[in-house]
């Protein structure tokens, strides 16, 4: 068994899976730069390591991840001077839409934001029947991420998709195995130890037959996941700063609900 730790990412490696938690459990395991950096780096390095045939990802603490830090957010839209990490946002997705080997995610507590889209590129996801998922974008004034809007539309079906994307509303865990979100939800003190389980009974299986099935699966909706990343990533610039979302921002560092009534047309 092989462990260390890089910054707030815990690598942990037993019967060829690589497991990562996610160790920011004060920020609720929110993304911040070095965040990114270190998980793409160690999706990718799993991606290379011959010995690593199943990826499993966790959080530490009450949460699976609450997606972006708002902090960091905040001054990469408001601070000219803002210094972005190597690989940031963009880098951790396209490590996921890379990554040739199953990835088993296991959600642990609350998933917001990117800590809820990542499950579209989930081969199997559980899920702790105490947690609870949002996709929050609406309410920050931005859009989605991830290709999102063109996974969850797959996974849930439109509606539950449109409803998951637009009201920014919790999902609970029934709700999020209702919707076809999550393959399994389990009570919280089983939730790893099962998650595990299927992940090394993966992983007994050989590596090249893993990564030929994972590529006959995703291969077809590569094209679909590029053209809606490129889709959402321009809504999301054009959006990031702009009167909605700094109203969303400046409301949650005063601790209180956005107001976007009074915004200007279009806004």
């Amino acid at each position: 068994m092989f462990y260390s730790r890089r910054m707030s990412l815990r690598i942990e490696d037993r019967h060829r899976v690589r497991t990562l938690t996610l160790d920011r459990p004060d920020a609720l395991n929110a993304f911040d730069e070095a965040l990114y950096d270190a998980t793409t780096e160690a999706l990718r390095a799993a991606a290379d390591d011959p010995g690593v045939a199943v990826v499993l990802l966790t959080g530490s603490g009450r949460a699976f991840s609450a997606g972006t830090d708002l902090v960091e957010m905040h001054a990469r839209a408001t601070d000219p001077g803002f210094v972005p990490g190597v690989h940031g946002f963009l880098g951790l997705v396209d490590a996921l839409v890379e990554l040739p080997k199953p990835l088993v995610c296991a959600v642990n507590g609350v998933g917001l934001g990117i800590g809820a889209t990542i499950l579209g590129f989930a081969d199997l996801a559980f899920m702790s029947s105490t947690a609870r998922l949002k996709c929050p974008f609406t309410s920050l004034g931005v859009a989605p991420e991830a290709a999102s809007s063109y996974l969850l539309p797959r996974l849930l079906g439109r509606q539950d998709a449109a409803w998951v994307l637009l009201s920014a509303e919790w999902i609970s865990a029934d709700q999020a195995r209702e919707m076809g979100l999550v393959w399994r939800v389990c009570e919280p003190d089983e939730l790893l130890a099962e998650a595990r389980r299927h992940a090394e009974l993966l992983a007994a299986r050989p590596i090249s037959s893993l990564v030929a099935v994972k590529r006959a699966m995703t291969a077809p909706l590569r094209s679909g996941i590029d053209a809606a990343r490129e889709r959402e990533n321009a809504a999301f610039g054009a959006l990031m700063g702009g009167p909605a979302n700094l109203e969303a921002l400046a409301a949650f560092a005063e601790g209180r609900e956005p107001d976007f009534t009074n915004l200007p047309p279009g806004w």
